[in-house]
């Protein structure tokens, strides 16, 4: 009989690999190619495992279970972060860690439909019919209610094609991103479709000859006109920011920044610009603080959002202390901390959700977009610091956020340069 000789395998192998590069390069999917690519490997891997040389003829449906005695094979499958396990006639002969761990440790040698039992993945796996190519099945509820996942089933073997090589990778993440963005311009185009309904509204009414004449009547409504603009210019303003701090949210920045003089630059704003209860913002800075390492415009946007929210839900007559003291492990420590009414604890996790509020009536009243605190978390993120969000109902709510200091030696370049 002709034999195969380890030095042949390792050529099969070569031309596996090949070929899975070739047809990468033409946009075959990874995953289409590496299970039978996998499968093949597993087999190949058993022919050279009894020595130098094998009989090529040898019956590889009966031995099988060498192919995952053979160390090699349960270290390839052990080397796949996902789950993933061999199945014959619709029985799992084995299965990586990652595929226990989801499945249990007791599932090498049962049903695979007892061990995924998800109706679409059932017939797949119990179907002795031979496959010409890979097939994807995607399952929800596998593992916890809300995971998803994408099951890819690829045959490989001999021309019956009763081994089946099962993938299974987790898209939650993907799905939940997805999610965020279909939520995300749904709320976008709803908060922006509300003021401009009312913008056409008030121009059809103005429109009419009786009505365009009651000059009383024509300045309350160019009134209204204008502050939906407004709303909106803020809305598409806060966008659009948010949508610039994102795109540079993986590039830390490198400017040294006094905060100092920042945060009274701003405090002094706000005394200035919002009457008796821009008054009521006190400021403590420690002395002699380092300066740290942001962006200038980003952090004054950062303050002008956390200020501006104690001013608008903060009780009238109550003070907005705004502290900035030295933190911990190199960090600077910035909070802001009113006396309003608080927040109860189920809000407090998502308070930093795009167009998540409270209370929607009264933050459209005072001008609120629902994005405010979304960029902060974003600028906070930015400059690798964390933001923290204390509140207790009836006493009022504490802002805290850590920002790196400038490195020494890198605040002596900036100075030079």
């Amino acid at each position: 009989m002709n034999r195969l000789t380890t030095s042949q395998i390792t050529a099969s192998l070569a031309v596996l690999l090949l070929a899975t590069g070739g047809a990468l390069m033409i946009g075959a999917h990874p995953i289409d190619i590496a299970l039978p690519v996998l499968g093949a490997i597993l087999i190949l891997m058993i022919a050279a495992g009894g020595g130098e040389r094998v009989e090529e003829a040898s019956p590889v449906v009966a031995e099988v279970p060498d192919i995952i005695a053979h160390p090699d094979a349960r270290d390839l499958l052990e080397g796949i972060s996902d789950p993933l396990m061999l199945i014959e006639r619709g029985r799992i002969l084995s299965a990586n860690r990652a595929a226990q761990r989801l499945l249990g440790a007791h599932i090498e040698g049962e049903d695979a439909r007892i061990a995924i039992r998800h109706p679409a993945a059932a017939e797949r796996l119990a179907s002795l019919t031979p496959m010409a190519e890979p097939v994807m099945i995607e399952l929800v509820g596998l593992g916890t209610r809300d995971q998803r996942w994408q099951m890819r089933i690829a045959p490989i073997g001999d021309h019956e094609q009763v081994r089946r090589l099962v993938h299974l990778a987790d898209h939650s993440g993907a799905h939940a991103a997805e999610k965020m963005r279909v939520d995300f311009v749904a709320n976008a185009s709803h908060e922006l479709r509300t003021p401009l309904a009312g913008i056409l509204g008030f121009i059809e009414t103005l429109a009419d000859p009786d009505l365009g004449k009651d000059d009383e009547t024509r300045q309350r409504f160019l009134k209204i006109m204008d502050g939906e603009a407004r709303r909106m210019q803020r809305l598409i303003d806060d966008l659009i920011s948010l949508s610039r701090i994102e795109a540079e949210k993986y590039r830390a920045p490198e400017s040294a920044v006094d905060l100092s003089g920042l945060v009274a630059e701003v405090v002094g704003v706000f005394r200035t610009s919002h009457g008796e209860r821009g008054r009521e913002v006190e400021m403590e800075i420690a002395p002699d603080l380092p300066a740290v390492q942001g962006d200038r415009a980003q952090l004054s946007q950062l303050l002008h959002n956390l200020i501006g929210n104690s001013v608008k839900y903060g009780r009238t007559g109550t003070p907005i202390r705004v502290a900035l003291n030295d933190g911990p492990s190199g960090m600077m420590r910035l909070c802001v901390a009113d006396e309003g009414e608080g927040i109860g604890p189920d809000h407090l996790p998502r308070l930093t959700e795009r167009f998540y509020r409270v209370d929607s009536g009264r933050s459209r009243a005072i001008g609120g977009t629902g994005l405010g605190l979304a960029i902060c978390k974003h600028i906070v993120e930015r400059h690798r610091g964390r933001m923290d969000i204390a509140s207790v109902l009836g006493k009022g709510t504490t802002i805290t956020v850590l920002l790196p200091r400038m490195p020494v030696e890198e605040k002596a370049v900036a100075a030079r340069a």
